[in-house]
Order: C-alpha cells, then structure tokens, then sequence
C-alpha cells in the first residue's frame, strides 16, 4: 500500500532540488508524494537559515503538525515528522529538545540516509516501559559524511521540461552575514561525468531546461572522472553539457563575483544554450560595508565584472542580492548602494533588511543600524529596483521571445514559462504546446509578469537558436 509523503520546502532553489532527491530515496520504501499534510505518513519540513525568524516560524509549523500526529495516534495510526535543511543542522538538539514529537532531524548532507533514519525512527515509536508503549527518542543525524551524499542516491526523478541540477554545495567565503558554511560545510564540485551523466538521465525524460546549483556555483572545480586529476571549472561543465542534444536551456545560480573567471565569461559568450541573464549578488555598493562583509571584492571589481559580461554577450541582463542596514552603514553606505543600482540597472532583486544570525561573525558587530532607519531604507531600495524592473518589463513589449511552457497557467486555456530573463509569461496556447519552446510576441507587461501571444502559431516550435547563440 502506498505510503503519503508530504514535504514543505523553505527558502532556496537547493532546497527545492534537496526535496526532490529525498522524495527520491523514499520512493523504494513505498512513499508517495501528497500535498495534504494531514492525510501524510510522514511529513518532512525542509528549512532555510537564510530568512529572518527561520526558527520561530519552523515551530508554528510543528506545532501544527503535533495537532494532526496526535489525532492520528487517537486513530490507531501516526505521522513521523522530520526536520531537515539548514535550520535543523545548526539547531538540531535544540529542535528535539524543545519539540519532542519530531521523529527525524537531519541536515542537508545526510538525506541519503534518510531510509535507515525512517526505520530507526519506527522501531523507537514502540519501544516499551514498564508494559506502557511510549515513543523513544528522536533519530538525529547532522554530521557531516565523509564520503559525498551524491554517490549513495538513486537516478534523480524529474517532472516537466525545467529541472534543477546540484552541481556545487557549501562555502570557503565566510561573508560575516551567512550561516551557509556552517549550515552546508565546506566547498565540494561534484565530479564532470557524473553531473553530465545526470544531465542526460533528466534530458531523456522529457526536460529541456536545467538549472546548475550552488551555495556558490561558480567556485564549481569538478574533477573531469573518477580516477582523473583534470579539473574544470564551471564554464568548461557548461560547455559539456551544451553538447547534450536535447538540451536547449542552461542558467545557473547563485555565483559569487571573485569566481566569475575568463573560461565562465566566455562561456556566455560561446555557448547559445546559456540564457542572457545571471544572478550576481552584490550585497552593497559601499567599499566599507563589503569589507565588513567580508565579501572580498570592492564595488569597482563587481562593475568590472559586470563589464567583461556584458561585452562578451551584449543584452546580458542582471539581477542581485541586498542587505540593507548592515551593522556600521551610513547614510553615505546606504548612497553609494542606491548610485549602483542606478549605474547597473538590475532588472530583478531580492533585497533585506539585516538580521543577524547566531554562530555568525556579523552577530557580534556593534553599531547596530536602528530599525526604523532600515525599514526606510528598504523602502527606498526596492522602490527604486521596481522602478527598474518595471521599466524593463515595458521595454520587453512588442518584443518576441523564445520561452519554454514548463506548466499551466491560471485561467483555463493558458499556459506559463519563463522568458530568458527569468520573467513569468503567460500565453493562451493549446496544451500540445506544454514542453516545448515556442516564440511569443510579449504584448504586456505587468508588475511580476508578462503577458504574450503567439508569435507563429503555424510554426509553434521556435528554432530558438539563431547563429548559434539564443534568439532573443
């Protein structure tokens, strides 16, 4: 009988990729997806360290869940809870401490583990005390393997022409701010063959579309087998996997602007595949307040990057990271972060107010920024980023696009995708065009979205490629 598994994703596009796989590694133990919780056989909460209050909103949702354990265990039956992710790796004692009735706690590197950790915790649901049936303790696993997670698991499983494919995990850079090298451990490339060989499984499966990721996917250095001491870096695996026929779509995320080296520079120059589009974070445009960052580049180098992009592949569009109100910012920091916004002109964002996370050196700074003032500052941020991704939007319309339809829109009869550019687009199409890549002239551009019709509807399948390189 097939068992109901049902996992919550937080935060990052690695979480949604770790989500799948341990989807994955349950399926020969009988486990099926459900997106009812309370009808679940287990439910896995996958967290994120990353967003304020992490901790705090992962128990509400535990103690909702206790309320559907316990009215299954009145039943004669039982949910097991696990936590797993970032929040469960670096508070995970504290998690079975303060939430007993979670049954798993595991961090990011162990969900390979995931089946003995599943029995484990179904022999100590019935261990017996005195002749009274009491549950026993929790199953925690967040050490840190000696051998890579990626040669335990079993082939990905995919659903739809977009993919994610997790190429790089951890960090070495130890920004003040982030809790990543703790939470992830240390910098590790999968190896070429067997990032390619996973590639190709996801592309005779129907996917046109794969995502590389990364906590910092551009330090990627893959030895090119397993015997060989030949490595590449990420702008050499991206010209492999560009020679997957089948293969029509390359992005990656999240890169860091030190490891934005020649060989991945040229890549967006050589390689068609790779859509016009990267997301660099930046965190500031003030020299002093990356320095506290510990983000070892200076505004200069970030635009000298910017510049070597943009020239190799010219229509190249940018979005990034912000924090605002960083311990020591002042006014003249707040400025010059503004000053680059405008000289760059992202056409996406993600911006946030500072908040310290423990166990991080930015947790000890002083000269805390008061909270009003970054609440302000914030506001005029993003009002001025969605100045420019509106701005942007507007620019698109009239313009025709190649877009894959990856899944179904809204409204009856309409389909959705993402441009190169990573904006949603909508477009009232027949569902025989879900899966493929079709051109679509953009003729509205809303806040978050465009709107498009089709652009040949007798020649629905674009030939994308033009000269070699994305048509757009």
């Amino acid at each position: 009988m097939l068992k109901k598994l049902h996992i919550k994703t937080f935060g990052c596009q690695m979480n949604v990729y770790d989500s799948q796989r341990m989807s994955d590694v349950l399926a020969p133990l009988g486990y099926g997806a459900t997106d009812i919780a309370e009808t679940a056989d287990m439910i896995i909460l996958n967290t994120c360290h990353i967003r304020e209050k992490a901790a705090e909103k992962l128990y509400s949702e535990l103690g909702r869940y206790k309320i559907s354990q316990d009215q299954r265990r009145a039943q004669g039956s039982d949910i097991l809870i696990a936590v797993a992710g970032c929040v469960a790796q670096a508070e995970g004692a504290e998690i079975m401490r303060r939430a007993p009735h979670v049954d798993i706690v595991l961090g990011p590197q162990t969900y390979h583990r995931l089946p003995e950790m599943v029995a484990q915790a179904m022999r100590a649901r019935d261990v017996k005390s005195n002749g009274t049936n009491r549950r026993g303790q929790g199953v925690l696993d967040i050490e840190f393997p000696a051998d890579p997670k990626f040669d335990f698991l079993p082939d990905v499983s995919v659903e739809g022409p977009s993919a994610f494919l997790s190429v790089q995990e951890g960090c070495d850079k130890f920004c003040t701010f982030c809790v990543v090298p703790y939470t992830r451990g240390a910098e590790y490339s999968r190896n070429v063959v067997d990032v390619v060989t996973e590639a190709r499984h996801m592309v005779e499966r129907g996917v046109r579309e794969i995502t590389l990721l990364g906590q910092n996917v551009n330090a990627y250095r893959g030895q090119r087998g397993s015997r060989s001491r030949d490595s590449a870096g990420l702008g050499e695996l991206i010209g492999e996997l560009a020679n997957i026929d089948g293969l029509d779509l390359i992005r990656y995320t999240t890169s860091h602007p030190v490891d934005m080296d020649e060989k991945l520079i040229q890549a967006h120059r050589d390689v068609g595949e790779l859509v016009p589009f990267l997301h660099l974070p930046v965190q500031s445009g003030s020299d002093k307040i990356l320095q506290c960052m510990n983000r070892r580049h200076s505004r200069d180098d970030y635009l000298r990057v910017i510049e070597k992009l943009v020239t190799a592949r010219p229509g190249l569009k940018l979005s990034s990271d912000f924090i605002v109100g960083f311990p020591g910012e002042s006014d003249a920091d707040f400025e010059a972060t503004l000053a680059l916004v405008r000289d760059v002109r992202f056409i996406q964002a993600f911006s946030f107010i500072y908040s310290p996370r423990p166990g991080t050196p930015g947790a000890l700074l002083a000269d805390r920024v008061p909270n009003d003032i970054q609440s302000d500052r914030l506001t005029a941020l993003q009002e001025l980023l969605s100045d420019h991704q509106r701005a942007f939007n507007q620019s698109c319309v009239g313009e025709i696009m190649p877009v894959l339809l990856d899944r179904q829109g809204r409204k009856p009869g309409q389909l959705a995708g993402k441009s190169p550019y990573m904006q949603a687009v909508h477009v009232m199409a027949p569902e025989t065009l879900l899966g493929e890549i079709v051109e679509l002239r953009i003729f509205e551009a809303l806040p978050n979205s465009l709107s498009a019709v089709l652009a040949a509807p007798e020649a629905a399948r674009s030939s994308m490629l033009e000269n070699g390189r994305l048509s757009v």
